[in-house]
């Protein structure tokens, strides 16, 4: 099926893309020298010391990203990644489609490209400057939104997909079916049981640490499609 070769290729770039983007700014943060004396030196506020912030939390993801020159990989790198996602959701929906002999938009379709939708306005309006009390809270919305979606459309593919494991035998890897389950699972209650933290004062190095690892899990979802879908002819 050539859904499936699709998915397989999606995957990778899915995954692959957003971690290199996040660890290069990374890098770029904590060893600012390089870039010195060039056009691309390092804002001021983009620096930071050498750490490990998914152990220690001793900086967000957007701190390492939002200013000059971070923004020029992590914006593009998040917009491309939202119109993967989006040709990601859509052809699972296609693929479904087939294999329930159907023609419609399925709940996880929907939810996925609004998840895209969301993270590419998040990174639109990273790193840019209103002191406003309300533009403030639209950001953390947004960011929200995005992963609440992303969840709610990952359950529901791999219920799908937990529903047809016997028709899909011989197209999938079934361990990989339940590690999906499993990541979904543990993120999905991370995320309750981190709620109480996120909505309170302080723990800032727990809530730095808690982004980085979260963001990582969230996309780890995508390498396991990768693996889930047996190698077919297109």
């Amino acid at each position: 099926m050539k859904e499936i070769t699709q998915i397989r290729k999606l995957s990778l770039w899915i995954f692959f893309i957003p971690l290199l983007a996040i660890n290069l700014c990374l890098f770029i943060s904590q060893n600012p020298e390089f870039l010195d004396n060039t056009i691309f030196q390092v804002d001021f506020i983009g620096r930071s010391n050498f750490s490990i912030p998914y152990i220690d939390g001793s900086l967000s993801i957007s701190r390492a990203s939002r200013t000059f020159p971070q923004y020029l990989i992590f914006k593009p790198s998040m917009i491309l990644t939202a119109i993967l996602l989006f040709l990601y959701w859509k052809n699972n929906n296609e693929l479904v489609n087939k294999l329930y002999s159907t023609e419609i938009n399925y709940k996880f379709k929907t939810f996925g490209i609004l998840s895209a939708i969301f993270l590419a306005i998040h990174s639109i309006f990273l790193g840019i400057k209103f002191d406003i009390q309300l533009y403030k809270l639209f950001r953390r919305l947004v960011l929200l939104l995005f992963i609440i979606f992303e969840l709610i459309a990952q359950g529901y593919l791999v219920f799908h997909f937990y529903k047809l494991k016997i028709k899909l035998e011989n197209l999938i890897n079934k361990k990989v079916l339940i590690l999906k389950l499993a990541l979904v699972s543990v993120l999905i209650i991370v995320a309750i049981l981190s709620v109480p933290t996120l909505v309170t004062k302080g723990n800032t190095h727990f809530k730095h640490m808690l982004e980085w690892n979260y963001f990582v899990g969230v996309i780890l979802f995508y390498s396991f499609s990768y693996f889930l879908w047996k190698k077919t002819k297109v």
